[in-house]
């Protein structure tokens, strides 16, 4: 051990340790040309929800941009630049007009599309708004989320299709979740299964539910060519019950995930997430996640509330709400969102110590760091270069009844049960609608008959 490492593992080192390294510039910072940034604008980006959308403009900041967003009397979203092309008032300010919006200081009119339509101000005759555009971006709204391309114009791609796990469209409500810290120490938690028994059960009560508090065997795998990742935990949460649980998190920064209520205590061959989402980057230092909570029999176990969810909330326990309690009690009872933002504006990883729990997260930053480096050439949009333009899940919980086993160690076989139960899901790939779903739970059905004796 050299006299620097020596000096970092001493007792009282604090001394040695103060220095605070740069943040990875190249998987955090999101901002206009930056190669995260870059890759990010190439994909259509969840920005609001469409009940921000009122008679006024809506001030937003958008991967390092200033942007205004609204929808003008004829129904048509605008997303344009926040200051104005004239003299660079803000258009947050704007009246919005029967078509587009106008500037209040000298009643330029901008179309949706960056369009100067009319510069009242000028002489008649004047040719001024011809040589002008105001920066503007495509928008379009899917049940109740208004989503942007912010890439190159030649290169967008078609509006992607999101899976609705089979649910009416009344049954998607949408969320928005702020936090003021850097998006990717908020994404990578859904790849980091272990810090739910210690955060969520056993340091500070039980957040979820009990069986969270069972520590999981975890295994992680690479999916769809590279393009996504899941985690698969196991555990025994019952005498006759074993929990296997399947999240994904999708390049560039989408998520499925599973109801936080699961008890694990009765049979269920298969039940689809609970809810999807994007962590977009407002700028480096907040981010925002954005997605769908889905309603249908027998995922919400009591939690359902759909007047807690939209803007700043959603009703999966209060771990995922913006933390407004009282500081002492946050103390007492951190969760997520306490738990990310406390890291920093941006986690610094030349500090973190990873370990073989880590494992998830190395392997999700590995995956951004080689698309954000162009190396894996199926990192496209959906309806890409052939590919589907569709986004399907392949995430959710399966709790089949297979009895304790009488050997000791039972983690071998758990597993074995895991391995089994998640090439049957794989292998029906991607799936769609409560009747799609049913020959996956039927297999997964015999598997468990099979393991009963």
């Amino acid at each position: 051990m050299n006299d620097a490492v020596a000096e970092n593992h001493q007792p009282f080192g604090g001394y040695h340790l103060r220095d605070v390294p740069p943040e990875d510039a190249e998987l955090t910072h999101a901002g206009p040309g930056t190669p995260c940034g870059e890759h990010l604008r190439r994909f259509w980006q969840p920005i609001c929800l469409s009940q921000q959308l009122t008679d006024l403009s809506l001030a937003i900041r958008i991967l390092g941009e200033d942007l205004i967003v609204f929808r003008d009397k004829a129904g048509e979203i605008g997303l344009l630049h926040r200051h104005c092309a004239h003299r660079g008032t803000s258009l947050e300010y704007g009246i919005v007009s029967d078509q587009g919006i106008r500037c209040c200081y000298h009643g330029w009119l901008f179309g949706t599309d960056g369009t100067v339509l009319e510069t009242p101000g000028e002489l008649p005759g004047s040719r001024l708004r011809e040589s002008v555009r105001q920066g503007a971006y495509p928008a379009r709204e899917d049940r109740g989320i208004v989503f942007a391309y912010l890439g190159p114009p030649k290169a967008m791609p078609p509006f992607p299709e999101v899976e609705s796990y089979g649910t009416l469209p009344d049954d998607s409500v949408p969320f928005l979740i702020p936090e003021p810290c850097n998006w990717l120490q908020v994404h990578e938690n859904n790849m980091d299964p272990m810090h739910a028994p210690f955060l969520h059960g056993n340091i500070s009560g039980v957040q979820l539910t009990s069986a969270f508090g069972v520590i999981p065997c975890l295994d992680y795998v690479e999916s769809n060519g590279g393009t996504s990742m899941h985690y698969i935990s196991v555990r025994r949460t019952a005498p006759e019950c074993i929990w296997i649980r399947f999240q994904e998190a999708a390049l560039p920064n989408y998520t499925d995930i599973g109801s936080p209520m699961e008890e694990g205590q009765k049979a269920k061959p298969f039940q689809r997430p609970m809810w999807n989402r994007w962590t977009v980057p407002n700028d480096d230092h907040n981010c925002m996640m954005i997605g769908w909570r889905y309603y249908r029999p027998g995922i919400d176990e009591g939690l359902a509330d759909r007047s807690k969810v939209g803007v700043n909330t959603i009703d999966a326990g209060g771990f995922q709400d913006v933390d407004d309690r009282p500081y002492v009690e946050r103390q007492r009872q951190p969760g997520d969102w306490i738990a990310q933002v406390s890291q920093g504006p941006i986690a610094i990883h030349a500090r973190e110590h990873l370990g073989s729990s880590d494992a998830g997260v190395s392997m999700w930053r590995r995956l951004v760091r080689g698309a954000v480096r162009g190396e894996n050439p199926n990192v496209v949009p959906p309806g890409v270069n052939g590919s589907d333009a569709r986004i399907w899940s392949y995430a959710g919980d399966s709790v089949l009844a297979i009895p304790r086993r009488a050997e000791e160690d039972e983690e071998p076989f758990l597993r074995d049960v895991s391995k089994r139960v998640s090439d049957i899901v794989m292998a029906h790939g991607a799936y769609q609608g409560d009747d799609a779903d049913q020959p996956l739970r039927e297999n997964l059905l015999t598997l468990e008959a099979s393991l009963q004796s």
